[in-house]
C-alpha cells in the first residue's frame, strides 16, 4: 500500500480520500497547552472538565485538527483556509479516525476537501473543510526525489491509507 506522501507523489485528483487514525495521550494534550499556551482548565482540570458536564479533560479543538494537518503535511497540500466544526470532545486514550476527501480541484491545482473525524463509536466529533494548492509537477518531482532518498524529513514517514 502506497503512503499519503507517494500517493501525493503520483499526482492527486477528485475523489482521492484518505484515512489516519489516532489517539492523543493525556501527555499529548498537555504539550499542546504548553506549545498553543491555552490553558483552558477544560483541557487540564478534571474537576473542571467535570463542572462543563464532562467525563474528564478533553482535548483542544486544534488538536484534534490536527489531523486535518497531518494529512495535508504528507500529501504536500499548501491550505489558503479551513473551517472547523467541533461536534463532541475527545477524550485522551480514545481513539479517532480522520477521514478527508478531495471533492473538487481546479485548473490551476487550486483544491476542497471535505473531512470528518469520528470516535470509535462512530460518532462525528469534528467537521471540517479546507481548502489549498495541490503540489504541481515540479512539487511532484522533489516529492519523488525525497521518496527516492528515504523521505529523511518526514517524521510520520509510514504507510497508511
Amino acid at each position: 500500500m502506497k503512503s499519503l506522501r507517494e500517493r501525493a507523489a503520483d499526482g492527486l485528483q477528485v475523489g482521492d480520500w484518505f484515512t489516519i487514525v489516532r489517539c492523543f495521550s493525556d501527555d499529548d494534550i498537555r504539550q499542546f497547552a504548553q506549545i498553543s499556551r491555552d490553558y483552558n482548565p477544560v483541557h487540564c482540570d478534571a474537576r473542571y472538565a467535570k463542572l462543563r458536564s464532562f467525563k474528564a479533560p478533553i482535548a483542544h479543538g486544534l488538536l484534534t485538527a490536527s489531523l486535518v494537518t497531518e494529512i495535508g503535511g504528507q500529501i504536500g497540500w499548501l491550505a489558503t483556509g479551513m473551517n472547523f466544526v467541533f461536534k463532541r470532545p475527545v477524550y485522551a486514550g480514545e481513539q479517532i479516525t480522520c477521514h478527508w476527501l478531495i471533492a473538487d480541484i481546479d485548473d490551476r491545482g487550486h483544491a476542497k476537501a471535505e473531512v470528518r473525524i469520528m470516535n470509535a463509536e462512530g460518532i462525528t466529533v469534528m467537521e471540517a473543510t479546507t481548502s489549498g494548492l495541490l503540489p504541481g509537477t515540479e512539487e511532484r518531482e522533489c516529492l519523488k526525489q525525497m521518496l527516492s532518498e528515504g523521505d529523511l524529513t518526514n517524521g510520520a514517514a509510514s504507510p497508511m491509507n
